[in-house]
């Protein structure tokens, strides 16, 4: 179908084409970029300088379809039934009798991931659940007894928090956070196959967006960070990775958790980051440090959902820096931290735009964590969207 001669479209590129190869035309330009789209008809080749397939483009889907399907002859076949049912088979034939790590995290790609491994082996499966010590207050806890009221999964769960946070003393480069994580990770999975023998495969939730950010397909786009589970895990690993999720968006992710009859409660919570509170600690990752950031945490979801707004954000988070202000409490001086709040909306990740929350809302969180949580006397709201910035500050 037709594309209107005007649209708003979203671009984020460093570079740009000054001149167009022979043989192509410029059909497309904006304000700030004269080459937007080229074609060279004849050999059916087109190229845009914008993002067609993120939401704020406004024809980007009727772009892409009609490359796919007018352009190029594809046929519409593909369906996330038989997207699982492939990948049940081809778990099946590779794994055939041998056992089976998966690491749960709580979030939906871990456990779907889990599910579409269960569905190829049965109870060679065996989930880990590890308290990395770098999780929100008192979700270890909630959530082993929901694996255990509402899954039929076998779930292990490991208390390792010690272990990580030995692991991440001095550490404040996040790149290296994440892989001293990732790391740690693997070790516990290590010694978990040990214990229960012949398992040679581990199972991960690692979903494109992981895979974009952290290692570019193709091209020379620089890679924005690595994550835990793809740039983060040793070079060294004794386990044959599963990951039948690898190449989709958490949307079409969601979609699947729901076909698999997953409840609602795990598909429609907010995405929690794999290395925990770790990547919102700016800086040092300590003790004490985490104690102060999971009460702020805890008090931001208490208000988000009680004015809610929950299932309108994409994530809802606190983010703490390493620097302090000064401040007033009562009739004293105060030298304390200061902490930053993230509200965001996306539909896949990929771009977000800042919550335009009521000052009301901001200003009832705010007085509640600077009262309620020892240590801070500041709190900032973030207002940058992805892109420019990432949704997590590390």
């Amino acid at each position: 179908s037709r594309i209107k001669d005007n649209g708003q479209v979203w671009m984020s590129h460093g570079d740009r084409v000054e001149e167009v190869p022979p043989g192509f035309i410029v059909s497309g330009k904006t304000s700030h970029c004269d080459v937007a789209v080229m074609e060279e008809r004849e050999r059916k080749f087109f190229g845009v300088q914008f993002h067609p397939e993120v939401v704020h483009t406004e024809q980007g889907k009727k772009i892409l379809s009609n490359f796919l399907f007018s352009l190029s002859g594809s046929k519409s076949e593909w369906r996330m039934s038989s997207f699982v049912a492939q990948k049940v088979e081809e778990i099946r034939r590779s794994v055939k009798e041998k056992k089976v790590i998966c690491g749960l995290s709580g979030g939906v790609d871990s456990l779907v991931t889990a599910l579409i491994v269960h569905k190829a082996v049965k109870d060679n499966l065996f989930c880990i659940f590890v308290d990395n010590g770098l999780l929100r207050k008192g979700q270890y806890e909630e959530l082993m007894k929901k694996f255990k009221s509402k899954l039929t999964l076998n779930v292990i769960g490991v208390d390792a928090s010690q272990f990580f946070l030995e692991g991440l003393k001095k550490v404040t480069s996040p790149e290296r956070k994440r892989k001293v994580i990732g790391e740690k990770f693997i070790r516990i999975f290590e010694d978990e196959a040990d214990k229960i023998g012949e398992a040679e495969f581990l199972a991960q939730g690692t979903i494109y967006p992981d895979v974009i950010e952290s290692n570019p397909v193709k091209g020379p786009s620089s890679s924005i960070k690595s994550h835990h589970n793809v740039g983060g895990l040793p070079s060294q690993l004794k386990f044959k990775l599963i990951e039948p999720l690898r190449e989709l968006f958490k949307d079409e992710v969601r979609t699947i958790a729901s076909e698999l009859g997953v409840d609602g409660e795990f598909i429609h919570q907010h995405p929690f980051p794999g290395p925990g509170l770790a990547v919102r600690i700016v800086g040092e990752v300590t003790r004490e440090r985490v104690k102060l950031l999971r009460e702020a945490d805890a008090i931001l979801l208490q208000e988000v959902k009680k004015a809610n707004i929950y299932h309108e954000l994409w994530q809802a988070f606190v983010v703490l820096l390493p620097v302090k202000s000064v401040g007033v409490m009562g009739d004293r001086r105060t030298y304390q931290s200061v902490v930053v709040i993230r509200l965001v909306q996306s539909e896949d990740g990929m771009t977000a735009d800042w919550y335009p929350a009521r000052p009301e809302l901001l200003s009832r969180i705010s007085n509640r964590i600077v009262n309620e949580v020892e240590g801070v006397n500041r709190v900032v709201y973030d207002i940058t969207s992805k892109p420019p910035g990432t949704i997590e500050w590390e």
